[in-house]
């Protein structure tokens, strides 16, 4: 890594050290709310343009052009490592991941074996492609958490209720932990192949883990997210954990092992900090939709961000969960460079 790039405000704001300005990026940034995506991915499959690494370094790089962002985030999906080691599953417009055999027993267990880099190769080129093209900004690498792939896998596709994998969770818990376990080896390895590429910070995506009580979160959830945390220590790389609907799980995603908390937009920065504690970043944490409001609200709104943000010993602004895919891209632009000015230090 280079001076310039360990300098850079994402990382120093990860690393809870002084910056010049709070660093900015946003989920789901590279995506359909640009033209210039949609118009690059008519006609190709997600699944096809993520395992395509031309395609993804320049979706990659298109928020950082637009935007000016303090971070990329690589152009993936969550599912990308599942269909690597050969899971049967498909990416449908307008559903999301849908798996042609929900794994329900033990026997089905056996397509989840350990990924390898060569499974991933394109990942690797793109992300090494992308380190050179991005100089001094830092790429975020990223995947799925154990309990929010299994959802997909156990449910076959997303879950309102999550009842299929609630009642393994429950019913057959000692099936559960032996899936459990092989999905925390295979998105450590995924992971490991992201920052071995080059990538300089990583973010677990635990979307539906809103969905479980502390008490079976650190049950059923906990040692495997601590055990992803822990397997990267010594790699020397801001870890991130994030998840939607996790206001009274923020201490528990801190006691994980992550470096910095994601916020969603259902609890104050200033409240947040109080719940995760010391030695801890956060991220976070504007509601998406405000970015649908007149600019002075939305101005507004960053700057109560903002000063909530200073309760944290470090903090990345970012949304509380992804860009939606009306969003106007001028006003992404202008919080950006909002951002920036406000917090100049």
């Amino acid at each position: 890594m280079t001076p310039e790039l360990a300098d850079s405000p994402f990382l120093r704001a990860c690393r809870r050290e002084p910056v010049s300005h709070t660093p900015v990026w946003f989920m789901r940034q590279a995506g359909r709310s640009l033209p210039e995506y949609r118009a690059l991915r008519e006609g190709v499959p997600m699944l096809t343009a993520c395992a395509t690494p031309d395609l993804v370094v320049e979706v990659t790089m298109q928020p950082v052009r637009r935007y000016g962002v303090d971070a990329a985030i690589l152009f993936s999906d969550i599912v990308v490592p599942l269909k690597a080691i050969g899971v049967d599953l498909d990416i449908k417009p307008g559903i999301g991941p849908v798996v042609a055999a929900p794994i329900r027993d033990a026997a089905a267990l056996e397509v989840l074996r350990p990924i390898e880099p060569d499974d991933v190769s394109y990942v690797s080129e793109a992300v090494q492609a992308l380190t050179k093209e991005l100089g001094a900004t830092p790429l975020i690498g990223f995947a799925g958490a154990p309990f929010t792939l299994a959802s997909y896998l156990i449910e076959g596709g997303p879950s309102k209720n999550h009842d299929h994998t609630k009642a393994m969770m429950y019913g057959e818990p000692r099936l559960w932990h032996a899936m459990m376990d092989r999905l925390t080896e295979i998105t450590l390895g995924f992971l490991r192949v992201q920052l071995a590429a080059g990538a300089s910070a990583v973010q677990l995506f635990d979307s539906w883990v809103g969905a479980v009580s502390p008490d079976d979160y650190r049950e059923f959830v906990l040692p495997y997210t601590s055990r992803i945390f822990a397997g990267l220590a010594e790699l020397d790389a801001p870890r991130i954990h994030f998840g939607v609907g996790t206001g009274e799980l923020l201490g528990l995603l801190g006691e994980a092992g992550a470096d910095v908390v994601g916020v969603d937009w259902r609890v104050p920065l200033d409240e947040a900090a109080r719940r995760v504690g010391p030695d801890k970043a956060l991220q976070g944490n504007m509601d998406p939709t405000i970015l649908f409001a007149p600019w002075e609200v939305v101005e507004r709104r960053a700057s109560d961000i903002l000063t909530r943000a200073a309760k944290a010993e470090g903090h990345v602004f970012n949304l509380g969960h992804g860009v939606l895919p009306s969003t106007d891209p001028d006003q992404l632009a202008r919080l950006t460079d909002f951002v920036h000015e406000a917090s100049a230090r």
